[in-house]
């Protein structure tokens, strides 16, 4: 059985706590993992770094990616994965608090696989982050490579 793994890239603690808490609630009993930056999150899915010696799966299930990180954006995080044969397929929500029109379009030219922008309410945010989760861990079939 294939270890489905959400991987979140939240820079905020108080999006991240929110995320998990939502996340919990909706029962997603997956594994999460959490980085806080660009450049650990490229780490973490490349195993390079900090992450050289991390086990468990080869690469997330999917991966909540705010734009706004330090380090690297989001948008740079997306076109590098994107780029890459080893992450091309990998399943990308940006999960945002922008607004910025631009920041939709560039992620969409990136391949994301979908935009969603944070409510600000904390049960709007809560059901919202509770869909994503059961739709990317349970519900969607990824792409798979042989």
């Amino acid at each position: 059985m294939t270890i489905k793994t959400l991987l979140l890239v939240e820079d905020d603690p108080q999006d991240e706590l929110l995320t998990l808490r939502a996340l919990h609630r909706a029962n997603v009993a997956n594994r999460i993992d959490v980085v806080r930056d660009g450049q650990q999150a490229l780490d973490y899915l490349f195993r390079e770094g900090e992450f050289a010696g991390r086990t468990g799966p080869e690469l997330p299930t999917v991966m909540l990616l705010d734009i706004n990180l330090p380090r690297l954006s989001g948008l740079e995080v997306l076109e590098r994965l994107r780029a890459d044969p080893r992450t091309q397929w990998l399943p990308v929500v940006i999960l945002t608090s922008s607004d910025d029109e631009r920041d939709r379009l560039h992620s969409y030219e990136n391949g994301c696989n979908s935009f969603v922008r944070k409510p600000v309410d904390f049960n709007e945010f809560a059901e919202t982050v509770a869909r994503l989760g059961v739709y990317w861990l349970a519900t969607n079939e990824p792409a798979t490579r042989e």
